[in-house]
């Protein structure tokens, strides 16, 4: 079962989706210079933006998932490495780089 990993690497150059399992964790050694088996997901996408592929080894062998989205295209953020709750916005269509909530800090406790 997938599970939720502690960092989340992107490919921000697109691929070829025709690549398979083993193609794709090739690219992750030699490329990304990531080492598959860790855990980590690895997230790919296609020149047009409207195709994911995650790459994710657990103990027994890997997961790759796959979406494709009807309308719309990928928000793609500058940054390689996310956490896995940004992930989740990134698939859901919310554009990373705009972030309209000011962090807030403390004047005074009660």
């Amino acid at each position: 079962m997938l599970t939720r990993p502690s960092l989340v690497q992107l490919c921000l150059s697109p691929i070829d989706f025709r690549k398979n399992i083993d193609t794709l964790a090739l690219l992750v050694s030699a490329e990304m210079s990531g080492d598959p088996l860790s855990g980590t997901m690895f997230v790919f996408f296609n020149r047009g933006l409207d195709k994911v592929k995650i790459l994710q080894y657990d103990r027994h062998g890997f997961w790759l998932c796959y979406k494709r989205l009807e309308r719309g295209r990928f928000v793609l953020p500058p940054l390689s490495c996310l956490s896995f709750l940004d992930l989740q916005l990134l698939l859901e269509g919310i554009d990373l780089s705009v972030r309209r909530f000011r962090p807030v800090t403390a004047k005074r406790v009660a």
